[in-house]
């Protein structure tokens, strides 16, 4: 270390024992190149004010004559330091009286000068320098003990020489555990290539260098040091003044951070983030706004916002206050720099500073793709009503010839003798006539299905009725093929449940069907077993199996996609569209059940499949005998009102009624429907629901309004259309029930049996 003489800084030693002391170095030009926080504190300048200004700028008149008497004497007498009071200028304006101790620090070998040390120490006008001296020892223990920033000096190869007591307020160790050690262990092993810089032949321009130090309390610290590097040949080594600025770094991370969250924001946001000045002009944007735009970022640096989204909508951007943070602004479209507009929707946000607000933010989504998805969605659900108005349009006008075709064969059939060649022919047309309808319920059922436009109607039924009704319809076909088929219900399954009968009919006709359709010898079993039963509900698995001709392994895995044929694969042997699996997958999933094939049968198929049904509680044996519609006999002649403006449909609906006993009337339209219902007390009305003028149900609403409980008729409600909602626009407008063309004569047999049968119903 360099020692000097101690009766020299007696002054210096007696104002460091009554004020503050600053550490300063100087270049050889007298600039300052390192500044303790002391020496900022005295003068009242930041360091990065001072740092390479001239030292002799801040003294005051006089002081600066006799500093420069005092320098020169300095370099010429060879005396190392030299003491006088001075007058410097402080950042307020005042002079304030300072202490100053100058030390010369040369090149032992050549002479030549290297830097200047400062100390700086408070003086007080009116005390006089005491004539006492401090010896240089007690004087550096003094400012070693006292300093804040750590003293260091080590060898070129990092061998510590000595430390100040400070490290260890800093850094936890005491001066005794560092020196004499490789300090290069306590750096952090991401700046040991900083350190080793140091030994490199830059090393003497390197001033300052930042390094995370380890604590000994096992934490890394953030230090700054200040380097000079000192060529004295007994003793060459690295000098330093390092300071902790683990806290400046903390906040420059945050800092950091902070901008780099922002900038993240700007650039992978997908929207266009636009910031302006308070006079509408653009300071920056993201990838996106010059995406949007047209034009590059140094383009839009400057420009007037006006130019892309147009002069009003800017002068409102501008009188947004602001107050209750972003909002939504009507800016609906941008203008690209190529002339054409981007449709967009926009917010802005004023951009805050300090409590101020400097500008804006314009955050822009272009929703150009939103609009043709709109577009595409608006385009497929108007294709989708006009599909469903198409398929009801579609439905009415085939069903309503189909009604002629069918209740004619129908009343032909009943006046035909048995085995003529006229019933043969009849016979051939009826069943032509229920092929077609077949076909026709398929395509409507499936694409009712497909949309999910199919409601259950569930309400009490009788299990085994259902089951036996199905089996009924298919047991000619059956027996005209010599089949056998049987039915078994396991003890356990309840007898009555609620749920939608007609769809699991639906599903059951179609399995036992096609079993019938693809058996040749053998016959088809029916099997019902229940799988679980709890909290009101019950689960059932249906089984259909058969000995028929079985469906081959490479047909299976599409055997319930629609337009699928067996028959495309069995060389097309019956007729059907293929859509029968599929609805009866829809059907059953609906119902809370799943379908499959069983693939471990060997001879034949065996479908199996599951729904889900209520269970009804409390429910009489005379209410369970109720269930089925009744069909009993009608002992008494209705008066009854046919309301259709269909000619061959009239005539049809009324030789059925008319060959069961009935008095019937016929009206064309709603409004005569009215008259005649007001003027005649009728027991029935077969309301055509599509009429001219006012239809079926404008004219059952009237009917329901204008007459007494008592002469209220029950109204049937007869149409064409079969689609989503038919049957509960029909309840909902106060007719009793529904049935959909082409009219049979079983059905309106049992429909009145319904309401006027001997066995229970209207008398």
């Amino acid at each position: 270390m360099v020692r000097h003489h101690p009766e020299a800084l007696s002054h210096l030693g007696q104002a460091y024992q009554e004020g503050t002391v600053g550490v300063a170095f100087l270049s050889v030009e007298q600039k300052w190149t390192s500044i303790s926080p002391e020496v900022t504190s005295l003068l009242g300048y930041t360091e990065e004010q001072l740092l390479g200004q001239d030292f002799r700028e801040l003294l005051f008149n006089n002081s600066e004559a006799l500093y420069s008497g005092k320098m020169g004497a300095l370099k010429t007498s060879g005396v190392p330091f030299f003491e006088s009071g001075v007058e410097m200028v402080h950042a307020l304006g005042r002079v304030i009286p300072l202490f100053l101790h100058i030390m010369l620090i040369s090149d032992p070998s050549s002479g030549a000068a290297l830097y200047y040390i400062v100390h700086l120490t408070e003086r007080k006008e009116n005390t006089a320098v005491p004539g006492g001296y401090v010896s240089g020892d007690e004087l550096y223990r003094l400012i070693a003990v006292n300093m804040r920033d750590i003293v260091y000096y080590a060898t070129p190869d990092q061998i510590c020489r000595y430390c100040s007591p400070s490290v260890r307020e800093v850094l936890g160790y005491e001066p005794a555990q560092l020196t004499g050690r490789d300090i290069s262990s306590l750096i952090h092993p991401d700046d040991l290539a900083l350190l080793s810089s140091l030994s490199g032949p830059q090393a003497e321009e390197i001033e300052r260098i930042q390094l995370r130090v380890l604590h000994a309390d096992g934490r890394y610290v953030w230090m700054e040091f200040t380097l000079r590097t000192l060529k004295d040949q007994n003793s060459p080594g690295m000098l330093a003044l390092g300071r902790d600025i683990t806290e400046r770094k903390n906040v420059e991370q945050k800092l950091q951070e902070s901008i780099e969250r922002y900038t993240s924001l700007k650039k992978y946001n997908h929207d266009a983030i636009i910031s302006l000045d308070l006079c509408g002009n653009i300071i920056n944007g993201n990838e996106q706004a010059c995406q949007l735009t047209g034009y590059t970022i140094p383009e839009l640096a400057g420009m007037s916002a006006a130019r892309i989204i147009g002069e009003q909508q800017l002068d409102e951007v501008l009188n947004y206050s602001g107050v209750n943070g972003g909002r939504e602004q009507d800016i609906e479209v941008v203008w690209h720099k190529d002339g054409h507009c981007v449709e967009v929707l926009t917010s802005i946000a004023p951009i805050i500073i300090n409590k101020a607000k400097v500008g804006f933010y314009i955050i822009v989504k272009d929703i150009t793709e939103q609009k043709k998805l709109l577009i595409a969605k608006e385009t497929a659900e108007s294709t989708n009503r006009a599909k469903s108005e198409f398929l009801a349009m579609m439905s009415h006008e085939i069903r309503t010839p189909m009604n002629g075709v069918i209740g004619m064969t129908d009343l032909l059939l009943d006046i035909s003798e048995q085995g003529s060649v006229q019933r043969e022919y009849l016979e051939i047309i009826r069943q032509s006539g229920d092929t077609l309808l077949s076909i026709i319920n398929d395509i409507l059922d499936f694409s009712k299905n497909e949309a999910g436009k199919t409601e259950l109607h569930e309400q009490p039924f009788v299990l085994k009725d259902c089951i036996d009704s199905v089996l009924e319809l298919l047991l000619r076909k059956a027996e005209v093929k010599g089949l056998s088929m049987t039915v078994h219900i396991d003890p356990d399954v309840p007898g009555t449940v609620i749920g939608d009968s007609d769809r699991l009919k639906q599903v059951l006709l179609n399995l036992v069907g096609n079993a019938v359709k693809f058996t040749y010898t053998g016959g088809v079993t029916v099997k019902v077993s229940l799988l679980e039963q709890q909290a009101g509900q019950t689960r059932l698995k249906f089984s259909v199996a058969d000995t028929g001709i079985g469906i081959p392994e490479d047909f299976r895995d599409r055997l319930f996609e629609p337009f699928v044929q067996l028959d495309h694969f069995m060389g097309r042997r019956h007729e059907g569209t293929g859509l029968g699996l599929a609805i009866a997958k829809q059907l059953v999933e609906l119902m809370g059940g799943s379908i499959r094939l069983n693939t471990s049968v060997r001879q034949g198929a065996e479908f199996e499949f599951t729904v889900r049904l209520r269970l009804q509680n409390g429910l009489s044996e005379e209410q369970e005998g109720a269930l089925p519609a009744a069909s009993g006999q009608v002992s008494r002649v209705l008066r009854i009102l046919v309301a259709e403006d269909n000619e061959i449909n009239q005539i049809v609906l009324r030789k059925i009624l008319e060959k069961r006993g009935f008095a019937v009337d016929v009206v064309t339209d709603g409004l005569g429907v009215v008259q005649l219902a007001g003027s005649t007390d009728y027991d029935l009305i077969f309301m055509d629901v599509q009429m001219p003028g006012m239809n079926g149900l404008e004219a059952t609403r009237v009917i329901r309004q204008s007459l007494p409980q008592e002469r209220q008729p029950v109204i049937i409600a007869v149409t064409a259309n079969a689609l989503k909602g038919d049957r509960e626009v029909c309840l909902e407008a106060g007719m009793d029930e529904y049935i959909s063309k082409p009219l049979r004569s079983e059905a309106i047999t049992n429909l009145i049996g319904k309401f006027f049968s001997d066995k229970g119903g209207i008398i």
